[in-house]
């Protein structure tokens, strides 16, 4: 075998390769250039996919005259001087091959102008190769025209996919660099056609409705939270826009689009008890962080990041997005006839909803009573509000020290001051008593499996089964959090067989077992014997308890908080609810609605279906034609 050292030309197109897959790629080096050189505006016009035309333009501060050749050549960069630079990254681009792969597989034009310039240059490369280079009037920033993508590679053309792919591939690349950058105005054209168009107005919420659209931009709650140096804003959605894929998940690093399992993970378990199982949220979350404390470079693309502590970051996601959720309340609403005049309606003869009025009245009484410390909010507070611990604020100072915390954080205490989540009460016997004798009704039961009641001027219908799940999965938790367990007995005792597996992981989490309530002892061989269960679980068959839960804790990495381990230990409580079709009497009902309601977060059962939903008077007077 002879071995030969490949020319130049052949170099550069394997190069290139390594880069430019497609339109795409393009695009993406590009604009992330020109948002690089400051640019504030950028538009992206292709035609035919890409592959035939694609122009950017910005207003960026262009490139000098004497830098044009340079630019085109391999590992030619502004952004990092010498290795030590890999470390602190903030710009999105840093390798030095983009132009360099670009020109050797398409014809390109350059013009560019800085502003201490008088006229700009106008540069000329196709295959690598230098062409032309003149002095031309044109504006400060930067055009690029990249003609016949590859053209002289044709054996890489023919993979290419339909000019409708390849455009669909640009458009969501351009909707992520708009979502990561709203201080940026993008426009995206395509033959012709102006497919998005955003004001660069530093507002995320017109992104989400300029890419999204406008039912869920009316479906969103601002995320803001500092800590250790880690910044975590954006946006989350309510779980009734969560979808079947993680194609609404989207995270950024000081401004760039990536792709984090730890991430994903993180925000997935703070919707845990939002969502029913496999589907997924809505989420647009920028992080700002030291460069130091990730590496960017681990994917040819840069879409993927390590992290120097995974730990931290998911506590950080999980914890607040787990804090916003928990702070609202979620009750679907039935809803009949036309949207639209519905709402028309309701705008003529607005009242509060019921659950928010009581929620306010009692935040009243309460503000009575508690002492407001005057104080700042900081670091510390703004992670205790996060977690809903009880620390307040003097209501009457606005004069708060901005520079103490950032702007949105101030601002988050600002909104949620007069807003501070309290349980509700609607069902509580007292209260009811005391209040509500008169307004509240339990009707009945239907289907022997759903719980009419009705308040005021609404129908509220709650599911018994998910109703009763979330009521013993809270009692379980509490009873972890308290270390007030309950054992029923078992006579005889359930003698179970394990593979080696099995007794590995058991004998691993044991002590977990013990102690939630289980009574575990050795049989001989790989036989136990279960001598005892939690009492919240004695309804449970006994064998398939124990089995699914050493299944639960099979995909866990053995590095998770204890914590993580319980509660996966108390969701199985949920196997003794109450089913479906099942008479409950009166009393238990009215029992089991009680409990539910003390609960902080009554509206979904642990797997994230609803337990209650509501239906207006105004609706059924509707469809039964008393309302037109």
């Amino acid at each position: 075998m002879k071995i030969e050292v490949l020319d130049q030309s052949t170099i550069d197109k394997i190069a290139a390769g390594e880069v430019i897959e497609r339109p795409a790629s393009i695009v993406k080096e590009l604009v992330e250039n020109a948002i690089d050189a400051g640019a504030s505006s950028v538009t992206v016009e292709i035609k035919d996919g890409g592959i035939s035309f694609i122009r950017i333009t910005d207003n960026g501060v262009g490139i000098p005259q004497k830098e044009v050749p340079s630019a085109f050549l391999r590992h030619a960069t502004s952004k990092i001087r010498k290795v030590e630079d890999l470390l602190d990254i903030h710009s999105l681009g840093f390798r030095g091959e983009a132009l360099s792969s670009i020109a050797a597989v398409c014809q390109v034009e350059m013009l560019t102008k800085t502003q201490e310039s008088l006229v700009g240059i106008r540069y000329q490369i196709e295959g690598g190769e230098e062409k032309a280079m003149e002095e031309v009037g044109i504006p400060e920033g930067t055009t690029f025209l990249v003609r016949n993508l590859f053209y002289n590679t044709p054996a890489r053309k023919k993979f290419l996919k339909s000019n409708v792919t390849e455009t669909g591939y640009i458009s969501d690349l351009i909707e992520k660099m708009a979502l990561s950058h709203p201080e940026v105005s993008f426009k995206f054209i395509s033959n012709s056609q102006i497919k998005l168009h955003t004001s660069g107005n530093c507002e995320l919420k017109d992104i989400v409705y300029n890419v999204f659209g406008r039912e869920i931009a009316s479906q969103v709650m601002p995320v803001c939270r500092q800590q250790d140096g880690i910044v975590l804003e954006g946006l989350i959605g309510k779980p009734v826009i969560c979808r079947g894929n993680r194609n609404y998940e989207c995270f950024f690093i000081n401004g760039r689009y990536i792709k984090s399992k730890i991430l994903m993970k993180a925000l997935e378990d703070g919707y845990k008890a939002f969502l029913m199982q496999h589907k997924y949220p809505f989420a647009v979350l920028h992080l700002k962080m030291d460069g130091s404390l990730l590496d960017i470079n681990v994917h040819p693309a840069k879409l993927e990041v390590h992290f120097w502590d995974n730990d931290k970051m998911y506590r950080l996601v999980e914890s607040t997005i787990r804090g916003i959720l928990e702070q609202k309340e979620f009750i679907p609403e039935i809803s009949f006839g036309d949207e639209k005049e519905r709402k028309k309606t309701q705008e003529k003869n607005s009242f509060p909803e019921p659950f928010e009025k009581r929620r306010m009245m009692q935040l009243k009484e309460e503000k009575k009573e508690y002492h407001w410390e005057n104080k700042v909010p900081n670091r510390t507070d703004t992670d205790a509000f996060l977690r809903r611990e009880p620390t307040y604020f003097k209501t009457g100072d606005r004069n708060l020290n901005q520079e103490s915390a950032p702007k949105c954080i101030e601002k988050q205490f600002e909104s949620h001051r007069e807003q501070r989540p309290v349980q509700i009460t609607l069902f509580d016997k007292e209260a009811a008593a005391k209040n509500d004798t008169a307004q509240y009704q339990i009707i009945g039961q239907v289907f022997e499996t759903y719980w009419l009641v009705q308040y005021q001027n609404k129908l509220y219908i709650i599911d018994q089964h998910a109703a009763h799940e979330k009521v013993l999965y809270e009692r379980t938790m509490k009873s972890l959090k308290d270390h007030s367990f309950t054992s029923q007995m078992l006579s005889p005792p359930v003698v179970i067989p394990l593979s080696m597996q099995e007794e590995e992981l058991f004998l691993r989490y044991h002590a977990y077992f013990e102690e939630i309530g289980f009574e575990i002892e050795s049989f001989g061989g790989r036989e136990y014997s279960i001598r005892a269960i939690p009492g919240n679980l004695f309804g449970i068959e006994k064998r398939e308890l124990f089995l699914e839960l050493l299944d639960s804790l099979n995909n866990l990495n053995g590095e998770e908080e204890p914590e993580i381990l319980k509660e996966k230990i108390a969701s199985m409580s949920c196997k003794a609810a109450v089913k479906g079709n099942h008479q409950m009497t009166r009393q238990e009902a009215e029992n089991l609605i009680s409990e539910l309601l003390k609960l902080e977060n009554p509206y979904h059962c642990p797997h994230g279906r609803p337990t209650i939903i509501s239906m207006t008077k105004y609706e059924l007077e509707k469809k039964f034609k008393r309302i037109l």
